[in-house]
């Protein structure tokens, strides 16, 4: 986690990832805006590049060629990425509403979504039909449909609704593929029928028609049937009907038209056009609150009507960056001047293109393959900026001082951040910012909490249950990521493995939170997003958060002490002590969580390895712990700081037992392998790694490309467990059922040897 060395005075909110908002977060992170926070807000990790999406679809181009990766592009622009739906602003509360997360506030605020179909406006069209856009969400439903053609016997007919050169594109690019897949299926590639729809007269009618007669030509010597006056006016499973009376039976139908904005925007009170986009003027401001923009397809320039053309929202990401900057330190800002004309280079589903550009007589209009080669190079060029950044470590250790627009109370708290701060008590975060950010929390009730933060007292008073002991346990770390409100969960499901790894019932905790000084509101909201989680994560577990002590510090970090309840006879306890030889050895989680996140702060890993790393992080240890007890688990640990090897020794010891590790067997967050091969370890992997004195066999495996995942710090990682060997195959199937779909056995228990060495390694 980038910890900024300025106070935070200004956040700005970016709600989608499209190729605008990428152009911004290139430019802050060439050239940070100090006192300045980014906060991008989107459903994927990933975003596609429209112009090499046709591409993609061909099968010339991999996943990675053509999708930008936002969280590495993140990490870049010193930018917090939150994965999650936006489904509404409140823009008397300045907070953007998110569909699994609290909202979250901004000084500013920029959308660029795109645009999404209004397949509500045709009768059967949201059931039946798949939309092309929003363009983030396409690969899913395209690979989807690649593989229901695959699988489907005999003809296959394909509907194409939309004569747009994005619908002309999609239909050759789609035509060219399945085309492939069937031949190498070896079966006859003219199974598969294709139709295309347009309301116009023309396919392609905002281009030259030198243009739309060469696609026209192209779409013909390929069999595709064209529909020219032919709007589509209802659809019901397998059929589509147009206007005109027309109808069409048909195995999938694909929606490019009929373009607007997202339905969330009609709650926002501002103000919108008739599809629903948002009306902005020449500076790229909504025409009705001067503290948000819009730009790429989403936007609806008042000035000049724009076509829905991604040069467009990539052009606009300099404007619309210089204007953000602007707007923050309340200086003029400066208009948006779009070109008159673009080149359009538009691909026929090969290796050829078609060069477009104005609609007059002196438009140009020419193609080939070497016109492809050129698209190509300038769209490789184009993805390059965005996955190759240089280093802004020299910028970043002198920031400037801020520039921004402040109210005298801000300024006075800006002066105070800055200033040297207090130790002590006095470095409490302000009681008033306190109970504000933790008034909303509502901690679970239980009744053995005599006194907690419903009556807060100086200490808190549990009861402990007849027949019950207690269990104590204490985590703390610093934020690794730049999400406080995962950062809660993550750091809540943490602190309760321990419990949850000796088959307890968590009852109480107690937080420790340290954050960075900064505006008052701004603290307040770290400290409401961070708890939120946590409270989230404790509540489900039926811990009761009863206190704890929140002070100032250069980074953000969150700890909690867990009381948990045992039964006193100690029966039910599984501890680490307890392997006996011919136990299984399982683990219920995937590893890899340190070298990922190490390379995540390097910006090295991708967006998607990220993302599963903290989907698996969030998953609770508890039901995990219940199934191994049901199952008749002999011993059990969680997966922590010392990595596997470190903390199977740690049952090895105790128990007088040996152990042998199956390498290929351990499951593994995706990304993890390629980090280690890199290079890339976590900063306690160092430590961790004296413990290959305990490989009997270390030698024989120190370069094979699973090893260094041995010595891996892991945060809230599985559970280790031994199970009779009789019992674990059944133990296995419930974990899996139970969610914890990665759990393996990942070797066995040996009688002790009388070698030094407890664990030896198999391949």
């Amino acid at each position: 986690m980038h910890a900024p060395e300025q106070p935070i005075l200004r956040d700005i909110v970016l709600i989608g990832g499209g190729h605008s908002h990428v152009g911004v977060l290139r430019r802050f992170g060439m050239k940070p805006e100090p006192g300045v926070r980014l906060t991008l807000i989107c459903t994927d990790a990933h975003t596609p590049y429209s112009g090499m999406l046709p591409g993609y679809i061909a099968g010339h181009y991999s996943y990675d060629d053509v999708h930008i990766d936002l969280a590495r592009l993140a990490v870049f622009a010193g930018a917090r990425f939150y994965r999650d739906e936006v489904v509404g602003i409140d823009r008397a509360a300045g907070k953007v509403l998110c569909r699994n997360r609290p909202p979250v506030p901004y000084d500013l605020c920029a959308i660029n979504t795109g645009s999404t179909p209004q397949v509500a406006r045709v009768p059967g069209a949201a059931a039946h039909a798949v939309p092309v856009k929003p363009i983030h969400q396409f690969n899913q439903r395209w690979l989807a449909l690649l593989q229901r053609v695959r699988a489907h016997a005999g003809t296959t007919t394909i509907a194409v609704v939309g004569g747009g050169a994005g619908g002309v594109e999609l239909t050759l690019a789609m035509q060219y593929r399945l085309r492939r897949e069937l031949q190498a299926l070896g079966r006859n590639p003219d199974e598969l029928v294709f139709h295309l729809f347009t309301r116009d007269a023309h396919i392609m009618p905002t281009h030259h028609a030198g243009v739309r007669a060469r696609f026209a030509r192209v779409l013909a010597q390929r069999g595709v049937q064209v529909h020219t006056q032919a709007e589509v006016r209802e659809l019901t499973a397998g059929h589509l009907v147009t206007t005109g009376g027309q109808a069409l039976a048909a195995d999938e139908i694909m929606w490019v038209t009929q373009a607007g904005g997202p339905a969330w925007l009609r709650g926002t009170g501002l103000a919108l056009d008739d599809n629903g986009f948002v009306r902005v003027n020449a500076q790229l401001q909504s025409v009705s609150d001067g503290r948000i923009f819009a730009a790429g397809d989403v936007a609806a320039l008042e000035p000049r009507a724009l076509e829905k053309a991604g040069v467009f929202a990539v052009r606009m990401g300099a404007p619309l960056a210089d204007n953000l900057r602007r707007s923050a330190r309340g200086e003029p800002l400066r208009p948006y001047r779009p070109q008159r004309h673009w080149l359009a280079l538009i691909s026929t589903g090969d290796r050829y293109a078609v060069a477009s550009r104005g609609q007059g007589p002196l438009g140009l209009r020419f193609g080939g393959e070497w016109v492809w080669r050129w698209k190509d190079w300038i769209d490789r060029r184009f993805m390059q900026r965005f996955s190759q950044f240089p280093s802004m470590d020299a910028q970043r250790s002198a920031p400037a001082a801020p520039q921004l627009a402040l109210t005298a109370d801000e300024s006075q708290q800006a002066i105070s951040a800055i200033a040297m701060r207090c130790g002590g008590c006095g470095a409490k975060v302000g009681a008033t910012v306190l109970s504000r950010a933790l008034g909303a929390l509502h901690p679970v009730d239980r009744d053995d909490v005599v006194i907690g933060l419903h009556a807060p007292d100086d200490a808190a008073v549990v009861r402990v249950p007849p027949g019950k002991a207690m269990v104590h346990t204490v985590d703390f770390f610093r934020a690794f990521i730049d999400d406080p409100y995962l950062f809660g969960k993550v750091a809540a499901n943490h602190a309760l493995g321990d419990v949850f790894a000796m088959g307890g019932e968590p009852q109480s905790a107690t937080a420790v939170v340290t954050v960075p000084p900064g505006l008052e509101s701004k603290v307040e909201d770290l400290l409401f997003q961070m708890m939120t989680g946590a409270m989230e994560v404790l509540n489900a577990a039926n811990c009761a958060l009863v206190g704890g002590h929140t002070g100032e510090g250069k980074e953000l970090a969150l700890g909690f002490a867990i009381n948990g309840l045992v039964d006193d006879d100690l029966r039910t306890v599984l501890r680490k002590g307890g392997l006996k030889p011919g136990d299984a050895l399982v683990l219920t989680k995937p590893m890899g969580t340190g070298t990922l996140f190490a390379a995540h702060a390097r910006g090295a890993a991708r967006g998607r390895w990220i993302d599963a790393a903290l989907q698996s992080m969030v998953v609770s240890n508890q039901r995990g712990a219940q199934v191994l007890l049901a199952h008749g688990a002999t011993a059990c640990t969680d997966l922590t700081g010392f990595g596997l090897l470190g903390h199977l020794v740690e049952m090895t010891k105790p128990s007088g037992v040996d152990a042998e590790l199956w390498l290929q067997a351990l499951p593994l967050l995706d990304g993890a392998q390629e980090c280690v091969a890199a290079g890339i370890t976590s900063s306690l992997a160092p430590a961790n790694v004296r413990l290959r004195r305990a490989l009997r066999n270390q030698a024989e495996f120190v370069n094979h490309p699973r090893y260094a995942l041995l010595f891996d710090p892991q945060t809230a990682g599985g559970l280790l467990a031994s199970v009779p060997a009789d019992r674990v195959q059944g133990c296995v199937a419930a974990l899996r059922q139970a969610g914890y779909t990665h759990t393996a056995v990942i070797g066995r228990i040996l009688a002790s040897g009388e070698a030094l060495e407890p664990v030896t390694l198999v391949g």
